[in-house]
């Protein structure tokens, strides 16, 4: 047993309860047993002084695509269509290793930012590139973090219309079989589970009409969840219109892609008719403020997704359109975003954590387990240090954390086990993680 004690503590439960000195309990089985104001009644376990700390949910990163850390800071001043052609044939050389040391760097990184849970958006499947997806599980197990990696799929390549070059497209069938084959061997449907597989075909514009179908079929055929990229730009909702002749919503909604078992990335682009649509079926949005801003996307309409009651997660998105990949950071960002749009009104420091727990626990289908601090729930808890010089003075240890500079993480718990501590990783040793992406970036960009 684990005891933190005082120790101010954000629970992100249905009532927004607050304790400016507070403890928490977790059991052996790596669950909470107890939350609440002052100090522990039983006395036994190990004792935690969380004095000058502040205690949130662990965050969840709802979209990201970690093979593009090896691929940071290229095409800059590109939109989203001329950033993807640019990178499409670099990405054509993707192999195993590579994407293994990327994903091993890039999750370390969310960890260091206060991420307990990733998920990955891979569909770029190189014929000679080996087992890829295989590649960033086995990074996520030793990093240590709750992995929700997708299997994407793109099967449109520039001769029929689409986007990607013919190199890193599949046939239908193959990118079909493929994805049930990943689900079969990886996915956990355990309330603990550590590794969970979803269905991702990458795009309206880099997938055809029967992979989208047929994608939602199996994944509801195998109980798993559906993910892919949405309404995210202008040239997106034109290609949708002139292909499909309705809004990217209408299309998704058309091939059975709308529902509570589905999140969307980005969600930029939506009308009125579009954003009633989602919070009618539960569909889910991964906010994406800062890529958004980055390729210049535009400012999603959260203040009016929250109000529809569509479920709303944080991403920090894939890190050649996000180069900071700083989830806790993202906090700030989607709040000043929100306000950008609406106002000082639109969002509080609470609404954006919400956004970066119970938000993507929702949107992953985890909020039952995950996303809150409340007894019974996982252990998977940042205990954020604030007494330091950049924060100190901030009383309000939740403003402290949203509105001030990123917070070192002093302990990150998965299940109840430590996965950083003092702010550095416990079970991978950053310049290690380090040298091995910058290598991989150099092979690849050679």
């Amino acid at each position: 047993m684990i005891v933190i004690e005082n120790v101010a503590i954000a629970t992100v439960d249905q009532k927004d309860t607050y304790h400016p000195s507070g403890h928490v309990v977790l059991g052996d089985d790596g669950r909470i047993d107890a939350v609440g104001a002052g100090p522990a009644l039983d006395k036994s376990g190990e004792r935690l002084d969380g004095s000058g700390c502040l205690v949130t949910p662990g965050l969840i990163n709802t979209h990201h695509h970690l093979y593009q850390w090896a691929t940071r800071g290229l095409a800059v001043d590109e939109t989203l269509f001329g950033w993807l052609t640019t990178l499409y044939p670099i990405w054509g050389r993707l192999d195993a290793e590579i994407v293994g040391a990327s994903a091993a760097a890039g999750l370390g990184q969310l960890a260091l930012s206060g991420c307990t849970l990733s998920m990955d958006h891979h569909y770029v499947f190189p014929r000679d590139g080996g087992d890829v997806l295989g590649a960033e599980i086995e990074a996520a197990r030793r990093i240590g973090l709750r992995f929700h990696p997708t299997r994407g799929s793109m099967d449109l390549s520039e001769k029929d219309g689409g986007l990607p070059p013919d190199n890193v497209v599949e046939t239908t069938d193959e990118a079909l079989a493929a994805t049930e084959r990943a689900i079969d061997r990886w996915h956990d449907p355990s309330p603990d589970a550590m590794l969970q597989i979803a269905v991702a075909p990458c795009s309206p514009f880099s997938v055809t009409t029967r992979l989208m179908a047929e994608a939602a079929t199996l994944a509801r055929r195998k109980g798993v969840r559906l993910h892919t990229h949405l309404a995210e730009t202008d040239d997106e909702d034109e290609f949708c219109r002139k292909q499909f002749g309705c809004t990217p919503v209408e299309y998704a909604e058309r091939v059975g892609w709308l529902g509570d078992d589905v999140w969307l990335a980005h969600g930029v682009h939506l009308d009125d008719s579009a954003i009633e649509r989602l919070g009618a079926t539960g569909t889910g949005v991964a906010h994406c403020p800062s890529s958004n801003a980055r390729l210049g996307a535009g400012m999603a309409r959260v203040r009016d997704l929250l109000d529809h009651a569509v479920p709303v997660g944080l991403g920090v998105d894939g890190a050649a359109s996000q180069e900071v990949s700083h989830l806790g950071a993202e906090l700030r960002q989607a709040l000043y975003t929100a306000r950008l749009r609406g106002g000082p009104k639109a969002m509080t420091a609470r609404e954006a954590l919400r956004l970066g727990t119970m938000g993507g626990a929702r949107c992953l289908g985890r909020e039952d387990h995950l996303g809150s601090i409340e007894p019974g729930k996982l252990a998977d808890l940042v205990v954020w240090r604030l007494d330091g010089p950049a924060h100190d003075g901030i009383d309000d240890r939740l403003a402290a954390l949203v509105f001030g500079p990123p917070a070192p993480v002093e302990l990150s718990l998965v299940g109840g086990r430590p996965v950083v501590r003092r702010g550095e990783l416990v079970h991978a040793d950053v310049e290690t993680l380090q040298r091995a992406a910058a290598a991989a970036h150099r092979r690849l960009l050679t």
